[in-house]
């Protein structure tokens, strides 16, 4: 699926290419079924939907529950987003991800090193995009508060996105100013979450709460 990376795949051919990869993954919910699974469910630019809007207890409400990660659901997102979701956090030590900051935006490349964490990475990339355009906020839980701002301004957001032999590589960028400081926050974040899973969810989570 290589390609000129200067030349953005249209929309048309990049969802063909995450089809692609979803069909190449035809076990892609191996990982996540079984008695403590959520029921089956895909911005930052490229990474994972997830933040701290909210405290990610357990069942009982003592504590975290990293089975059935109840803080993925949202009020407004589907099951296959919530699960695309958990795929990413429970495999997360299969993730790369390379940030550049933009004087304008973003550019970031994300890829798993397994097939079917891939296929919901691009799934899911492709969908939260879908969303800003169209501002259509899916509530997750534990949302981070920086993206309140994207589902808001989501038409002063331009998005390419692109599958290629890096991986997923989606540049935003945007005129207004308060939005391309949100996207280099929201990039850090992402980034954090790739690097340490939901541990950097609690980390982000307790600092907001001491602020």
């Amino acid at each position: 699926m290589s390609q000129d990376s200067t030349k953005p795949r249209s929309r048309r051919g990049m969802i063909i290419a995450i089809f692609a990869l979803i069909v190449a993954a035809g076990g892609i919910f191996a990982y996540t079924r079984g008695d403590n699974l959520m029921a089956m469910m895909g911005h930052d630019g490229a990474g994972m939907h997830m933040g701290m809007h909210a405290q990610h207890h357990g069942a009982d409400g003592t504590g975290h529950d990293e089975v059935n990660m109840p803080g993925l659901r949202g009020e407004n997102a589907s099951a296959r987003e919530s699960e695309e979701l958990a795929i990413m956090f429970r495999n997360f030590e299969t993730l790369s991800r390379e940030v550049t900051e933009l004087p304008n935006g973003i550019r970031t490349v994300t890829k798993s090193s397994d097939e079917a964490v891939m296929a919901a990475l691009a799934s899911h990339v492709s969908g939260m995009i879908g969303r800003v355009e169209n501002k259509d906020d899916p509530k997750i839980f534990i949302q981070s508060p920086t993206l309140d701002i994207f589902f808001a301004r989501g038409d002063k957001i331009h998005s390419e996105i692109d599958v290629n032999d890096e991986g997923i590589v989606v540049v935003q960028t945007s005129d207004d100013p308060e939005v391309v400081a949100a996207m280099h926050t929201h990039a850090a974040e992402v980034s954090a979450m790739a690097e340490r899973g939901m541990q950097a969810v609690h980390e982000m989570m307790m600092k907001r709460a001491g602020n």
